[in-house]
């Protein structure tokens, strides 16, 4: 028996080591997960996560047992070495979120390796359920707060309009008349999305019944977040209209966050409740999620063990390797490319005349940019004018990065009435076409036409997500993320024909863009006409 303990402590300490060493190997990536979990509210619960996981686990360990052989861990050593991969590239492009994957890859072909695919079928959605511990991306949680923001704004003025209050809404600013409020990044919803989504998968995965009521379950997170927040913020305008500004701030407006969150959860059960009653099965509250009775009947010892199997060293050994290459890439510093300020940008281009602007210092805090440029523009004599706006990043690695004017144009009100491409035959980049982004905004009885595109290491882009390929390709390849944003908008009379517009602005383009070169860097863009003679 002693034989058997002894030979168990082995077995369960390498495989411990290797667990240990992975931990060690991705000890950056998951200092900055913790830190996140640490000061960024809406992944607070991310502590939770990884515990609540291991007990799942534990819970059905008799299921669990150790593989004995090299070739029944071959599957996992390929997921790892997977993984190790990704790692190693997003090290490259110092990109946390892809390294944190990397690490839930890795830890799974650990497991598999350890016990092998009957193992991982057994553990596969707790395993799964680490996916939650994990932050999003930055440019993805913008894109999602500033539309979430959008739809709670409407559907919270929809609930103040059927209390008899007049409001109007304006983007995100909701006029109560006597007082407004601004529905910030921190009313978005996401402090309850996160974790009432990660509360919903866990709730689907205990509940009793049909996949498609798992699923409906878990789905449900997102529509009723947005309802409940909607109606949070709904409740505080009929309370600010009633009893002032107070009933938004402080301690109350805590208070209402927690009990809205508290009520999200009231609300997933009785849809809980619904599905058993519809599935003929009469489950109280406390029955609807439990641990199946079965899962606790695990053996004194725990696991089974058998012989030691030398995959773990192999494992150990990947792990080493991948340890030393991202090592390797790690140390480098951005490729900072030399340029002017923005502080020396000119206020006169051919004959048009500007007057700087400047940000406030809540949106510099929100953009986090290196260095921009305001001007507003006008041709003397003439009611022509075009407001210049660029923002340049020097890296886009730690959370800074380019704001997207389709993000913000509907945050400030205005509706995007139509939007596309268009091309310049008449200017040139590298010999290719110059191609914008082209929106009409609208607002009332006001309108503008918006040109805008992203200055991206020599490349002009007017996809979003094009933007982030090429960043993550650049910062491995060229070992640079620098770029900036260019936005041209000029308002649109009444009376006045939009082509009229369009062709203030490219006039505005050709006295603009051999300026601009000076002070984004990477290749000029340059009149088409000029290319014969420049060469």
């Amino acid at each position: 028996m002693n034989t058997e303990n002894t030979r168990a402590a082995v077995v369960w300490s390498c495989w411990g080591a290797a667990f240990l060493l992975l931990c060690l190997v991705f000890r950056d990536s998951l200092a900055e997960m913790v830190n996140t979990w640490t000061n960024v509210e809406e992944y607070s619960h991310g502590f939770f996560i990884p515990c609540i996981t291991v007990y799942l686990i534990w819970m059905r360990r008799s299921e669990l047992s150790l593989t004995q052989n090299v070739r029944e861990s071959t599957p996992g050593l390929a997921v790892i070495v997977l993984g190790l991969l990704i790692f190693i590239l997003g090290g490259l492009a110092t990109i946390k979120t892809m390294e944190q994957y990397a690490f839930l890859i890795v830890l799974v072909g650990v497991f598999i390796s350890a016990f092998g695919f009957q193992g991982l079928r057994t553990s596969a959605v707790p395993l799964m359920f680490l996916i939650f511990m994990v932050p999003f991306p930055q440019f993805i949680l913008n894109n999602l707060s500033s539309k979430l923001q959008l739809i709670s704004s409407w559907l919270g003025v929809e609930f103040i309009r059927a209390c008899d209050i007049m409001v109007y809404l304006e983007g995100n600013v909701i006029d109560l008349g006597n007082y407004k409020l601004q529905v910030v990044d921190a009313c978005s919803g996401l402090r309850y999305l996160f974790p009432l989504a990660s509360l919903a998968f866990l709730c689907a995965y205990l509940f009793k019944g049909p996949f498609w009521q798992k699923l409906l379950i878990f789905l449900s997170a997102m529509p009723l977040t947005i309802l409940m927040n909607s109606f949070r913020i709904g409740v505080i305008g009929v309370l600010v209209d009633n009893w002032g500004t107070e009933m938004a701030e402080g301690f109350l407006h805590d208070f209402e966050g927690w009990a809205v969150f508290l009520l999200c959860m009231v609300l997933l059960f009785i849809e809980m409740w619904i599905f058993s009653r519809i599935s003929g099965r009469k489950l109280a509250f406390g029955e609807l999620v439990q641990i199946p009775a079965e899962w606790g009947m695990a053996p004194a010892i725990g696991f089974s063990v058998g012989q030691l199997n030398r995959s773990v060293f192999v494992v150990a050994i990947l792990l080493v390797i991948g340890a030393s290459f991202a090592e390797m890439s790690r140390g480098r510093e951005d490729v900072i490319p030399q340029r002017k300020a923005f502080l020396n940008f000119p206020t006169k281009l051919g004959d048009w005349q500007g007057r700087n602007d400047y940000l406030s210092q809540f949106y510099l805090n929100e953009l986090k940019l290196t260095d921009y440029v305001i001007i507003n523009f006008n041709q003397p004599g003439t009611q022509s004018s075009v407001n210049f706006y660029s923002a340049y990043y020097q890296s886009q690695r730690k959370g800074a990065a380019v704001h997207s004017p389709r993000s913000c144009i509907p945050g400030d009100g205005w509706q995007i009435i139509s939007y596309g491409q268009k091309e310049f035959p008449e200017f040139a980049l590298d010999g290719h076409s110059l191609e914008l982004n082209r929106a009409v905004i609208q607002k009332g009885d006001s309108r503008q036409l918006v040109y805008f595109w992203f200055q991206q290491r020599g490349r002009t882009i007017t996809n979003e997500y094009m933007v982030k390929w090429y960043l993550f390709y650049d910062a491995i390849m060229m070992n640079r993320t620098d770029g900036a944003l260019v936005r041209l908008v000029t308002p649109v009379n009444t009376a006045e024909d939009i082509a009229l517009a369009d062709s203030r602005l490219q006039s505005f383009l050709r006295d603009l863009l051999p300026e601009l070169g000076n002070y984004l860097p990477g290749k000029t863009i340059v009149p088409a006409t000029n290319l014969s003679t420049s060469g």
